[in-house]
């Protein structure tokens, strides 16, 4: 059964390793918004952008970052990961640092994007209760071929570790 997933990625230097990972065909997902769409999107404000990305994750069982070599700590990250959890969502990480883009380059791993949400009073970070994966293989295709093995379990454990906690 395909997951239905929000994904979360810094897009413009990630955006075409992500649509190697959305083509997958486990998993259905929010497309990208264009550009354009996202130019007028956030040109509406911060009250504008949450509200978008809150219609983005509507009838989403999990999200999935894709985590590039600067996706951590960014604003927008950090909040769909943080309104994910609150929402009851799975959350999971997979680095795509060693998937090619477009020009066949790979990137440098950046830092676990979990990290930048802390949970409550208790200031715990959702690193120490959600995963992140590092896909093994030594290139590109070995790692896409890794994400495409796993994929579906790293969806269900986000939702099993989600439900229990």
């Amino acid at each position: 059964m395909a997951r239905q997933v929000f994904y979360s990625f810094h897009y413009k230097p990630d955006v075409t390793r992500v649509a190697k990972i959305r083509n997958i065909g486990a998993i259905e997902g929010n497309k990208p918004a264009p550009d354009n769409d996202w130019e007028k999107v956030a040109g509406g404000g911060e009250a504008a952008i949450k509200k978008w990305i809150a219609a983005q994750m509507k009838g989403r069982s999990c999200t999935l970052v894709l985590a590039g070599s600067q996706t951590a700590g960014r604003k927008w990250i950090t909040h769909e990961i943080a309104e994910s959890w609150n929402q009851g969502m799975g959350v999971a990480v997979i680095y795509i640092h060693g998937i090619s883009d477009i020009q066949g380059n790979v990137d440098a791993k950046g830092n676990n994007p979990l990290d930048s949400v802390t949970l409550g009073s208790t200031k715990k970070k959702l690193s120490s209760i959600a995963r992140a994966y590092d896909p093994s293989g030594a290139d590109s295709k070995a790692r896409y071929n890794w994400i495409s093995n796993n994929i579906e379990a790293i969806l269900e454990e986000a939702l099993a570790i989600r439900k229990a906690n």
